[in-house]
């Protein structure tokens, strides 16, 4: 029942970006801002061709990005939240990088691994790993000492505390630096799939510009809104699975 009133709200959401999308179209009366009918039309013929190898790159490199992220940032968040000798050493390491703005880096990046698949993805990593680092230590410091002391008396492992303690305390903060960091890492692709390639919904958006084809710029727009709205709904999904107690 939930599920379905979530829909509901989502659909009532995408109603209205259509409605204020056709009141701006009518209002300009230019080919520059099409109706989103026409669009949609257009989106719907194009969508097998052209766009669908397209999103699929795109989606590829951010969903790499993000499983690496999480693979390199839990572990890492974890070990600084709960040993302070690790927080020590790595906080000033974190608090140093995290603020060099990523996409300064991508000359960097594209210098040293090339032009292909494996800069993209380490774009998308970087934006989202020290997110998920700091996110993930936050919350396991926020955990009371006192929470361990049973668990030590009884003889739990670490692994025994990482299972049942850390984990789940960390998760709804860590669901949120993703949920956070997934519009910049989107807007980054976009950026990075201009240079070197000829996939992505960032090549194919502004090759449609530079044909003066607003049709098919703006059918990608959608696909890449789209996409977003699929992902953030997922992350929503696994929060509430997750993280059901906070939902009771």
């Amino acid at each position: 029942m939930i599920e379905q009133r979530r829909g509901v709200w989502y659909l009532y959401g995408i109603l209205i970006f259509f409605t204020l999308w056709y009141m701006a179209a009518s209002l300009v009366n230019l080919p520059i801002i099409p109706t989103p009918w026409i669009v949609m039309k257009n989106l719907l013929g194009i969508f097998i061709p052209k766009i669908l190898i397209h999103g699929s790159y795109s989606l590829w490199r951010i969903v790499a990005g993000v499983i690496l992220a999480v693979i390199v940032g839990v572990p890492v968040g974890l070990c600084m939240g709960y040993f302070p000798k690790w927080d020590r050493a790595l906080s000033p390491i974190v608090y140093l990088t995290y603020p060099i703005p990523k996409i300064a880096l991508l000359p960097i990046m594209m210098l040293l691994l090339g032009l292909g698949e494996v800069s993209k993805i380490l774009m998308i990593f970087l934006i989202i790993v020290f997110q998920v680092i700091i996110a993930v230590r936050d919350g396991v410091k926020s955990i009371p000492k006192e929470t361990y002391y049973p668990l030590y008396s009884l003889g739990a492992t670490f692994g025994d505390i990482f299972r049942e303690i850390l984990i789940p305390a960390s998760m709804p903060k860590f669901l949120t630096s993703i949920r956070v960091a997934m519009a910049t890492a989107i807007s980054v692709l976009f950026f990075t799939e201009t240079f070197g390639t000829e996939y992505g919904m960032g090549y194919f958006i502004m090759d449609a510009w530079m044909r003066v084809n607003y049709l098919e710029m703006y059918s990608g727009i959608v696909v890449l809104s789209c996409m977003g709205l699929v992902l953030f709904g997922v992350i929503d999904y696994l929060d509430r699975k997750i993280c059901h107690w906070q939902y009771k």
